[in-house]
């Protein structure tokens, strides 16, 4: 009787367990390289500290798709700029593409033009650089960040709008915190300000890979996130370290992954498009 009743409860246990993990969305997760940066001095990232150091960056965007729908997550560096190189801050960032955007997204047969929400976690150039792709996506940004990118000075903030002018403005959704994409906790928007008005990040909790958090530009690299470094030119350094305490306390709670969207070391343990994560 006793090997009956234990039989049982780990059979119920195990059925609860399948039903719950069935319950889940059927998510799918493509990660692509949307850039490479290449800093001359990385204390622009860290203030006195590593002062004269170089440092190689990547640039992350994500597709996930749902069953109601298809978000993107950041755009990256312009597909224009393949074979065009730039520069910022004086040329201590170079700037490169080597696969554009709208190119890894025909290898898994998606078209711009079907792409249902379009996430940007601010509104730097090398988030925005192919965010005019994607005409016919719902836009979701924060109220303060609308406010800046859409204002009339957005170049005060380090926007440009020519990188983003061709995005519909009747599907733009202005968002006062956090936001659930699909209504079932599976992708969810998360505010974090700081390192411009209105920065975020998302939350993505897949069946079989489990809870990720995609950093946008909270950190740059692991590095930071290591010593709460603020980067030089935040919006607001304050604001940048509530933010990072609230998401840490966010990842920590969920057991997610926190993939930080900039930081090449870490990004080439992650696989990229055309694999995906479920």
């Amino acid at each position: 009787m006793k090997l009956t009743h234990l039989a049982l409860t780990a059979l119920t246990a195990l059925a609860l367990s399948g039903c719950a993990k069935s319950d889940k969305p059927n998510l799918i997760l493509h990660v692509f390289e949307c850039g490479h940066v290449e800093v001359s001095d990385i204390s622009i990232f860290s203030p006195g500290v590593d002062e004269g150091v170089t440092k190689h960056l990547t640039n992350s965007c994500y597709l996930i798709q749902h069953e109601k729908g298809k978000l993107i997550w950041d755009t990256g560096l312009p597909d224009a700029m393949a074979g065009n190189p730039g520069e910022a801050f004086g040329g201590k960032l170079k700037l490169t593409v080597t696969n554009p955007l709208s190119k890894q997204l025909a290898e898994i047969n998606v078209n711009p033009a079907d792409i249902d929400y379009l996430g940007l976690s601010h509104f730097h150039g090398d988030h925005t650089g192919n965010a005019n792709l994607f005409k016919n996506a719902a836009l979701l940004i924060q109220q303060a960040e609308y406010d800046a990118a859409f204002g009339e000075n957005p170049a005060q903030f380090g926007f440009n709008p020519a990188s983003y002018d061709q995005i519909n403005k009747e599907k733009i959704n202005i968002l006062d915190g956090d936001y659930d994409v699909f209504g079932d906790g599976s992708v969810v928007v998360k505010t974090a300000p700081g390192h411009t008005p209105g920065h975020q990040v998302l939350f993505v909790n897949l069946a079989e890979t489990g809870p990720v958090v995609l950093s946008g530009d909270l950190y740059h690299f692991t590095k930071n996130r290591e010593h709460k470094r603020v980067p030089s030119f935040n919006f607001d350094k304050e604001q940048t370290l509530a933010a990072m305490d609230v998401i840490e306390q966010f990842v920590d709670a969920e057991g997610a992954q926190f993939w930080i969207q900039h930081d090449l070391e870490q990004n080439k343990t992650i696989k990229h498009s055309p694999e995906f994560y479920k």
